[in-house]
């Protein structure tokens, strides 16, 4: 475990709490047939437990599911090279799916996991992300619901880490380093 360092906050509890409703909101509106709901892990887990509550208080009922995947192991870039770790054990075919990451930046891992599921037969295959870094996409996509539009910084806490760190903060935060002091958002 790394000794403590300063966090920064960039999206509080509350504000993301509040983004969580509208979003299940914006996603009940569409009124989705049969919805599994698909939480890319690991980082996504506290976004789509809070995303999922939220949606049944929107009236939705969907089913749940985890795919495990991974571009960065240990470290702080992606490889470029996306593996499954543990796989969803449900069939797809015929559904509509909701794809829920904590961060879409590169694209190369939602993307994975849309072709994945779309080539297993899913009959629609739609993405939540809560962080969005538009200027770091390296293949085209897009997501249909987005939490925040993130700046390029390395984020941590709401399910996020590095190094396995820092996923119990209830808030999305940048680790402060002398580097950074003073820089707008941080």
């Amino acid at each position: 475990m790394p000794q403590a360092q300063r966090i920064r906050v960039l999206y509080e509890e509350e504000a993301i709490a509040r983004r969580n409703e509208e979003m299940a909101r914006e996603i009940a509106a569409t009124a989705p047939a049969d919805l599994l709901v698909v939480a890319v892990l690991k980082g996504s887990f506290m976004f789509v437990a809070d995303l999922i509550r939220a949606m049944h208080r929107a009236g939705m009922t969907p089913q749940v599911e985890f795919v495990h995947l991974s571009s960065y192991r240990a470290a702080t870039i992606s490889s470029g090279q996306v593996e499954i770790l543990r796989d969803v054990q449900s069939d797809v075919r015929g559904r509509e799916v909701l794809l829920v990451d904590d961060i879409l930046e590169s694209g190369r891992t939602l993307a994975f996991a849309k072709d994945l599921l779309a080539a297993r037969g899913a009959k629609k295959v739609a993405s939540a992300v809560l962080l969005e870094k538009p200027g770091k996409r390296a293949v085209n996509i897009q997501a249909e619901y987005v939490g925040f539009e993130c700046p390029d910084y390395f984020v941590v806490g709401y399910g996020m880490d590095v190094a396995h760190a820092y996923r119990q903060l209830p808030y999305v935060g940048v680790i402060e380093t002398a580097d950074q002091a003073g820089l707008p958002g941080i």
